[in-house]
């Protein structure tokens, strides 16, 4: 059985890395770059024209009390995993700025960075990354948090987390976090745990643990063989933990007591969930859509399921079988993921109220051409577009590496009460993982994107897309090699419409000139 964590395959990367002999840098005043690839030809640094700014009309999302303000309290942004920013983001004015940190380090253990993971951004603007580390020798693993200045991306403060033997290559526990309404960090760890971590300028502290652990005397919890995949405050204030082998569970963060939890059979959990004003939890497990709502005592409850189409085999560009994406609210009424049909993958569209006349599920959309099709990524939505990325080919770090590339694909859904219609297919841009995003105040999409060579070149661009009509509007080169290979990381979008990308060799920043 594939797991959603044996796909992530840095290794050859990691070690071409130290080859150059980078450690981090003596003073977090000054961080090193992160090397271009060696034997590189010579790409152009900008493709394209500035945009026009052409904001996008979408219904304010609703502010979780239990989670930080604006666009920047989770991975995929906010509370409906929405993937959308109402601030702007770069819109292409030369000569653009692009600097970057090396995040990728030696030390006496040989430990090693997997890749920039998760990104969050605090009340002043600093970048809260989680950084996969591992060890090559031993296989133990963990997450550091890392605290970025936004202007440098100089290293203000590091904070391991719990470790645990996993496959080399692969990531442990921690990537579905949060950021609380106090800017701090909500994470699990790989001891079942869940960590609550404040942070100042130049430190982090751990202000509080609450133990996740299957209890023998009430069977609540998750077992000691399986993991914690993803936690989500809802607007009460209840944790919602999931775990990678089907576990759903409720947390009263004051007391740090369960109220309950419940596993669902042969099925499994291998991304994040969301959470409406409605008090609905969203949950996509590898065979059913899911909404839950807590009872009375704030135990888990299924309100509604819906069996999708999960598909026969885990495509090249998923890493694993059925949907590839994280549950994504749309205004007051629909949820939408991917799933993994033959030949063709689907874009599905649910009514999400807890009652509704008719079928739930609004309509079934395909995308991208039979066969090479799948997704791995978040949709991103307003209250009425969908936009959805083909990753079909990447199966790890090799697929883009040596000038190679995987499918191209990019497409926009709209939809209405009657149904849903493809509004265009953009079929140049080749997206092999990366999580887009989208400036509603700019009307840009932000992707990252690799084209094919030249000869034996890796060229990695930060693109702006054209919302209404699907258009490369801009390409800015952001470095050359496997170092900036993105590897399933986010794009995310300062408060200043700086962006910063994830990468396999720390975090790159594009901005403006200003």
């Amino acid at each position: 059985m594939q797991t959603k964590a044996s796909r992530w395959e840095p290794k050859a990367l990691v070690l071409a890395l130290l080859a150059f002999g980078f450690d981090l840098p003596a003073s977090a005043a000054d961080p090193t770059a992160i090397p271009p690839q060696p034997d590189a030809r010579a790409v152009p640094e900008f493709i394209g024209r500035e945009a026009t700014p052409n904001p996008v009309t979408s219904r304010a999302i609703p502010a979780n009390p239990y989670m930080s303000t604006g666009s920047w309290s989770a991975p995929h942004d906010d509370t409906y995993m929405s993937d959308t920013y109402f601030t702007p983001g770069p819109l292409g004015k030369q000569p653009m700025k692009v600097f970057s940190t090396l995040l990728a380090e030696q030390d006496g253990n040989d430990r090693i960075i997997g890749v920039g993971g998760a990104t969050t951004v605090d009340s002043a603007g600093r970048l809260v990354v989680s950084v996969i580390k591992q060890n090559m020798t031993t296989g133990v693993a963990w997450s550091r948090l890392t605290l970025l200045d936004p202007e440098n991306l100089a290293t203000l403060a590091t904070m391991d987390l719990p470790a645990k033997v996993i496959p080399i290559g692969a990531r442990p526990t921690g990537i579905y976090l949060y950021q609380d309404a106090q800017y701090r960090t909500v994470i699990g760890t790989p001891l079942r745990t869940v960590w609550v971590v404040s942070h100042t300028a130049n430190s982090f502290s751990k202000e509080r643990e609450y133990d996740l652990n299957l209890q023998t005397d009430t069977g609540m919890g998750i077992p000691a063989d399986d993991d914690i995949q993803a936690l989500q405050p809802d607007f009460a204030g209840r944790l919602w933990f999931t775990s990678d082998k089907g576990v759903v569970g409720t947390l009263d963060m004051q007391t740090g007591q369960m109220l309950g939890s419940m596993q669902l059979p042969g099925e499994r959990i291998v991304n994040g969930t969301a959470a409406d004003e409605d008090g609905g939890v969203y949950i996509a497990s590898t065979r059913a859509m899911y909404r839950f709502d807590a009872d009375a005592d704030g135990k888990p409850v299924v309100t509604w399921a819906e069996p999708y189409d999960a598909g026969t085999h885990v495509k090249a560009g998923q890493v694993d079988i059925g949907t590839g994406t994280t549950p994504t609210l749309m205004g007051g009424d629909y949820v939408t993921i991917s799933d993994n049909a033959e030949p063709q993958m689907n874009v599905l569209v649910y009514r999400r109220a807890k009652e509704v006349q008719g079928p739930r599920l609004l309509c079934t959309v395909p995308v991208f051409k039979p066969g090479p099709s799948s997704n791995e990524n978040s949709l991103v939505a307003t209250d009425r577009s969908i936009i959805v990325e083909n990753n079909y080919g990447y199966k790890d770090d090799k697929s883009t590496s040596r000038g190679s590339t995987t499918k191209p694909g990019l497409a926009r859904i709209d939809v209405d009460s009657t149904g849903c219609r493809t509004k265009w297919t953009n079929r140049e841009v080749n997206i092999p993982t990366v999580v887009t995003k989208m400036s509603l105040d700019t009307g840009l999409i932000y992707t990252y994107s690799k084209p094919k060579g030249p000869a034996n070149t890796d060229a990695w661009y930060f693109t702006a897309i054209d919302f209404e009509s699907g258009q490369i509007v801009y390409k800015q080169l952001a470095g050359t090699g496997g170092g900036f290979n993105n590897a399933y990381a986010a794009i995310t979008l300062g408060p200043d419409g700086t962006a910063y990308v994830g990468v396999m060799g720390g975090v790159v920043a594009i901005r403006d000139f200003r």
